[in-house]
């Protein structure tokens, strides 16, 4: 049966590839902070099992780890691109290739997607082959291995190029990589510290009573405020649905949970357009394109999530009170 550790360990050695090359370039630092991440995913299964075991330690040495990664973190200057090959070469290539460069591109979200809907169906000889409750996160993992191997098959290329221009790309992102780990974990955070019981009680003293569409028009642009100032919708979710979503609109209008918390996530994901904390969405691109205004990817994307916000909400009203 596939395990998302397995995922992890995979993550893990192409970290551990990283540091292993910017080790032989001299860059040290990056180096360490590349192998400190990669055995913290590599490790995470041990810690959590040792943890429950009652052993504190492992975790211990994990926080440590966490705590490290932020000191490297300022360490790591950004890289100046080391083209392989010449703007002709480059353009050449692209000309010959056409749009079927795009097919490895799409096969991530079309193999995610069946694995999800079709993943907890099968099975061999009684023993499914994905762990149930991890079959969509297995699906990406499966969709990004044939990406990698169909992006080669396209390109005749060997698969080092896809992991050498792969580690190019981490370099050049830098500390940003991390930013939806732990922008996610902080999401949890706010809710364990109980945000969400906060915004709960705020919303019944401002909310009309009896009113579904004003509960669901606080939750949707709640998910986008929240996601504005957290840098990811993944943190938000988790505060608003504790606040809103479950107390408000599920338990009291009767709301589909499916519906709302999958475009609750859309709602949010607007505001991942629009807020400079998305750090590596937002003010990444716009550094390693070298655009002379570093908001210019968030001035272009504005208008474009404000229409999806409109249009989300519109289909959030007419379908998740059904």
């Amino acid at each position: 049966m596939l395990r998302i550790e397995y995922g992890y360990w995979l993550i893990a050695a192409f970290l551990l590839y990283a540091a292993v090359r910017n080790v032989r370039e001299g860059h040290y630092w990056r180096a360490t902070f590349w192998l400190l991440l990669g055995t913290l995913f590599a490790g995470g299964d041990y810690v959590l099992a040792q943890q429950k075991a009652g052993d504190s330690v492992p975790a211990q040495w994990a926080g440590a780890g966490v705590i490290a990664l932020a000191l490297l973190a300022p360490k790591l200057r950004r890289l100046p691109h080391a083209e392989t090959s010449s703007v002709e070469q480059r353009t050449a290539s692209a000309i010959r290739l056409g749009h079927r460069l795009f097919a490895p591109a799409l096969l991530i979200p079309l193999v995610t997607l069946l694995v999800a809907l079709l993943g907890t169906h099968l099975a061999w000889g009684g023993q499914p082959w994905f762990a149930p409750t991890q079959t969509t996160l297995i699906g990406l993992v499966l969709a990004c291995i044939l990406a990698l191997l169909a992006a080669a098959w396209v390109t005749r290329e060997p698969l080092s190029q896809g992991l050498a221009q792969g580690r190019r790309l981490l370099d050049a992102i830098g500390w940003a990589a991390l930013l939806p780990l732990l922008l996610a974990a902080l999401g949890e955070v706010f809710t364990q510290s109980g945000v969400g019981h906060a915004v709960a009680a705020l919303a019944n003293m401002i909310l009309p009573s009896g009113s579904a569409f004003a509960c669901l028009l606080v939750f949707a642009l709640g998910m986008v405020l929240f996601t504005v100032i957290m840098g990811n919708a993944f943190a938000a979710f988790p505060v608003m649905m504790a606040g809103i979503g479950l107390p408000l609109l599920v338990q009291r209008y009767g709301a589909h949970p499916t519906i709302l918390g999958s475009m609750g996530m859309l709602c949010g994901y607007c505001g991942t357009l629009l807020t400079p904390m998305a750090a590596d969405y937002n003010l990444v691109p716009a550094a390693l394109l070298e655009l002379r205004n570093p908001y210019g990817v968030i001035r272009a994307q504005c208008w474009s999530a404000a229409g999806i916000f409109i249009a989300t909400f519109a289909m959030m009203w007419l379908l998740v009170f059904r």
